[in-house]
């Protein structure tokens, strides 16, 4: 079987990284295509595979403005010749999922989200304040068209596989089609309790994007004056390093060792954004870690908030004991999360550490792996045994 591997593009290593990580693993003999590739940003296990780049790869200041050819990706993505492939796997969160299969490929995408700078989190990107005037007119202009071909595209796609329920809502909502979900896998073996000494930290793992919200986080500290370490870097870099207080400090990019460090040492995760899934959060609990986060998105889905608050909060609750593995705030404003923070030092005792970790397992790579595989495979016997 002769398979291609299809992902937006090659530029750090974050959770569609991860999951890409596991089909060239499967699949180490397929071919991998990308919009863009920056050479040494993911791991060795994706540098060391054949990998074809689009005529963006030859633009100038691609490798820092690559999101200022959105209005290009349709036309770079489609240009990939798939002809002779039995089947494409696209890995995809942008255009990925519209390359062009050949005639009998069958086609599988692992769709991270609908494309979200054109659909739910246009604003967060193109308002004139994030983007400025030139750029936010211009995608004005060009958005209806990119959503049209986001949903023709939408048709070239076999097989939908959702990250998760809330990405699946979305599937559905924008290009009418079902879908399977499939959870991103977490490393729990490597991701694991250290033994190390606690520290008296808020942690934040995340990229600087828009909607990942962690100016409020910063808003928040700055207020309550508690020592936060962020990792991470991202468009959104120096705004907010020039609004953080002395408390907050930034590590930028860490190697997966120092960061698993300071999951070990915080003494909580903090997750602001409404994420599609969120894989740092379940990296946190296999560290044995809780979670304050924004009760919206895959978190959803990962993280199971303190009962009582959950009841007061939202008039919901469940009467069975549960065992909490965070804090939910719900609304995406300072006051709340500092709401949260003050919640979660009165029940603090209440986190188990092993109850959160084992809470994660269900999550392990291993599962995804074996998972994905399956579906796959399964899929794939079936559309030949119909032809």
């Amino acid at each position: 079987m002769k398979i291609a591997i299809i992902h937006d593009w090659l530029t750090g290593m974050r959770g569609g990284e991860k999951c890409l990580e596991v089909f060239c693993r499967l699949y180490p003999e397929a071919d991998l295509f990308t919009l863009l590739h920056i050479p040494g940003s993911v791991s060795s296990i994706i540098e060391t595979r054949k990998i074809h780049t689009s005529f963006l790869q030859l633009l100038p200041f691609i490798e820092k403005k690559y999101r200022h050819f959105l209005p290009l990706m349709p036309l770079a993505i489609e240009k990939f010749d798939l002809t002779g492939y039995d089947l494409v796997l696209s890995s995809s969160h942008c255009v990925a999922k519209g390359v062009i299969p050949g005639e009998k490929t069958f086609h599988i995408s692992y769709c991270y989200t609908p494309m979200r700078y054109i659909w739910d989190q246009y604003e967060q990107y193109f308002n004139r304040t994030a983007s400025g005037i030139l750029t936010s007119t211009a995608m004005g202009l060009l958005a209806p068209g990119l959503r049209r071909w986001d949903v023709r595209s939408s048709k070239r796609v076999d097989e939908f596989v959702a990250i998760s329920r809330h990405v699946q809502k979305r599937i559905k909502k924008y290009y009418h089609r079902e879908s399977t979900v499939i959870y991103p896998p977490v490393d729990s073996a490597f991701y694991s309790p250290t033994g190390e000494r606690g520290e008296d930290f808020f942690l934040i793992v995340s990229a600087f994007a828009p909607y990942k919200r962690l100016d409020l986080a910063v808003e928040a500290f700055n207020e309550l004056g508690y020592p936060l370490v962020i990792i991470g870097e991202g468009q959104s870099s120096e705004y907010l390093r020039s609004i953080a207080g002395p408390n907050i400090q930034f590590r930028g990019w860490l190697s997966n060792e120092e960061i698993r460090s300071c999951y070990a040492r915080c003494r909580a995760f903090v997750f602001c954004g409404e994420e599609d899934f969120g894989i740092t959060p379940l990296e946190a609990q296999c560290m044995g870690k809780p979670v304050i986060g924004f009760a919206k998105g895959g978190l959803l889905e990962t993280v199971i908030p303190d009962r009582q608050t959950w009841k007061a909060e939202t008039g919901i609750g469940e009467e069975k004991t549960c065992h909490p593995t965070g804090v939910f705030f719900h609304q995406q404003t300072p006051e709340a999360l500092i709401s949260a923070i003050r919640h979660f030092e009165k029940v603090e005792d209440r986190f188990e550490s092993e109850v959160i970790r084992n809470h994660a397992l269900p999550f392990d790579l291993n599962i995804f792996s074996d998972r994905i595989r399956e579906f796959i495979e399964d899929r794939y016997r079936l559309r030949k045994h119909q032809c």
